[in-house]
């Protein structure tokens, strides 16, 4: 059974699952492996739920016309392009020379209370020392490796889905109005 045939339903919520596992992997590596993650992995986690939000309610609704699927489609893109930008720049982060990698700044948590919104998330995402360091790998790949490349699967997963051409069901189409 080719999963590129499948439905837009079953295809999004597939792409549900996969989000909901990978964020269960992120967990089980935090409370089992004691891995914590600095603020750059946070904010992944955080592109996968949106994006698991977008599968399940595109898989839920299950629309029938193309410019309904479109939209979850565009939805999932930018949901995804987050969470590739913030991979990217994780990545990026990590192959710094040890010398031109910034100061480690404080933790996620205390930003959140001590900060405004804007400069918390400005600060994350212009630098952090600690989330250049690399404390775990899987074939070779960092985690932040490992979320770029989901992110993309993921996303092109969802395009496929949701802009693909669909054969017409001409019993279906009898019964539709």
């Amino acid at each position: 059974m080719n999963p590129f045939r499948w439905s837009f339903r079953a295809q999004f919520l597939f792409g549900f699952l996969v989000c909901v596992a990978l964020l269960g992997a992120a967990l089980y590596t935090q409370y089992f492996q004691g891995q914590i993650p600095c603020p750059l992995c946070s904010f992944q986690r955080g592109a996968f739920a949106l994006l698991a939000v977008v599968f399940l309610i595109g898989g839920l609704h299950g629309p029938r016309r193309r410019g309904g699927r479109g939209v979850y489609g565009i939805l999932a893109l930018i949901a995804g392009g987050l969470g590739i930008a913030i991979a990217t720049r994780h990545v990026w982060l990590q192959h710094l020379p040890k010398d031109q990698v910034p100061a480690c700044g404080p933790d996620l948590a205390y930003m959140m209370q001590a900060f405004p919104l804007g400069d918390m998330v400005r600060h994350v995402l212009t630098g952090a020392g600690e989330c250049a360091e690399v404390t775990w790998r899987l074939l070779g790949l960092s985690m932040p490796e490992w979320a770029l490349i989901w992110f993309v699967a993921l996303v092109l997963w969802a395009l496929i889905a949701a802009f693909r051409s669909r054969k017409p069901n001409l019993l279906r189409e009898l019964r539709m109005p």
